[in-house]
């Protein structure tokens, strides 16, 4: 009989994974408990087109004077673009060194958007006035898949 495959490394690292990384559909029901601060380290041009609602716009320039404001103890998640982007990485990174507990949001912005979940931007109205809006997408059924009455099924991963 064949030893059984020795499996601790995997384990390991998946283990590793799940614990400094999360997605959107876990975030967006978190977002308002208050359990973390949701942070877009994406550039001005970048959060006026489209941020997660709830999101608080720090790119990661201002991270080191920002992040110490907030009490000992504070959790972040994280998130720039999308899977392509290594943005929410460094800002995890600025944020870990700075001695506070952080997620990464895979997927970022991108699967955010695409998943139908809550999407501000911000614009100027016929004032001249900034005024935020609901830009949120219908989901895009490669990544959120609808069920026959057209809405997202839930994600049961």
């Amino acid at each position: 009989m064949a030893d059984a495959p020795d499996t601790s490394a995997a384990a390991a690292h998946f283990r590793a994974k799940l614990a400094f990384e999360t997605d959107p559909s876990d975030v967006a029901p978190a977002v308002a408990s208050g359990d973390f601060v949701l942070i877009d380290s994406r550039d001005e041009r970048a959060w006026r087109q489209g941020h997660a609602r709830g999101a608080v716009h720090m790119p990661k320039p201002l991270m080191a004077s920002r992040i110490p404001a907030y009490p000992t103890g504070t959790r972040f998640v994280v998130y720039c673009w999308g899977p392509g982007c290594n943005g929410a990485t460094r800002a995890g990174l600025i944020i870990s060194e700075l001695g506070y507990e952080v997620k990464k949001m895979i997927g970022g912005f991108e699967y955010w958007a695409r998943e139908g979940l809550p999407v501000d931007a911000v614009t100027v109205d016929a004032e001249g006035r900034e005024v935020t809006i609901d830009a949120t997408r219908a989901p895009d059924p490669l990544t959120a898949p609808l069920s026959s009455t057209g809405e997202a099924i839930a994600c049961a991963c």
